[in-house]
């Protein structure tokens, strides 16, 4: 009995392993497939055409829906390279690739370091971080080390390093690790990504366009309904006059 319940939980953890596997490459995965098909995804383009660049990051800038019924879904890509710092337009993408990029609001999707890809979605800085050429681990008042980048980093500028917190030692590891393992890294305390207390400061009309977007949301379905009680009570009334009669 006991052997048997160790095998279980054994399977179990097996199970669950393999489930974190796959989530963690559906990302990477998804971009993979999306470069085999008719139409692929704007991201993948701009990777394209960044072939041969040795050092370039590709950040989900905004994303916004439109529609009611029928939903379109749109991104914008801030394009980071040494020599080139752009937005792109407003670009059409498909629903289950919006839905699965949801939560990454500002975050860098994929790029390049030193001619090595990676795909592991995280704060545009980090991939950076830990390399002579751009900086230097320095240790604070309280023993803690901390990141210190090089103001003539060629990217300074472009990632707005000024804007993010103190990269600590004990981030960066914990950022390696997911990346290892290509799962997207949040932040320690979740403060990136769409849901990030850094993001809401730094993109506020992101909020604001989701804000209203649900106020209006609100008032149409509280107009429909109106729209619907009235006519009920219209209808009651008509019949109880006909009754009457």
């Amino acid at each position: 009995m006991i052997h048997t319940r160790v095998r279980y939980r054994r399977r179990a953890s097996c199970r669950l392993s393999a489930f974190w596997a796959v989530s963690g490459f559906s990302f990477c995965l998804m971009i993979l497939l999306a470069g085999c098909g008719r139409d692929p995804l704007p991201i993948t383009e701009i990777q394209r055409s960044l072939r041969g660049t040795p050092d370039y990051s590709i950040v989900l800038e905004d994303m916004k829906e439109e529609g009611n019924f029928f939903k379109s879904h749109y991104h914008k890509y801030k394009v980071i390279t040494p020599d080139l710092n752009r937005v792109t337009t407003w670009r059409k993408v498909p629903d289950h690739y919006f839905q699965s990029t949801a939560s990454l609001l500002g975050m860098s999707l994929l790029g390049m370091k030193g001619g090595k890809p990676f795909t592991a979605p995280a704060p545009p800085l980090y991939q950076y971080v830990g390399d002579s050429r751009y900086g230097t681990w320095r240790t604070g008042p309280g023993g803690q080390q901390f990141w210190s980048f090089r103001r003539d980093f060629g990217l300074y500028d472009a990632l707005a390093v000024g804007l993010y917190p103190p990269v600590y030692r004990s981030g960066y590891d914990t950022y390696r690790k997911n990346a290892a393992r290509h799962i997207p890294f949040y932040g320690v305390n979740k403060e990136y990504g769409t849901r990030g207390s850094h993001t809401q400061k730094t993109r506020p009309d992101f909020f604001q366009r989701q804000q209203t977007r649900e106020m209006l949301r609100k008032t149409s379905f509280g107009e429909r309904v109106s729209k619907r009680i009235g006519r009920t009570r219209s209808s009651v009334r008509g019949r109880s006059g006909g009754s009457g009669k």
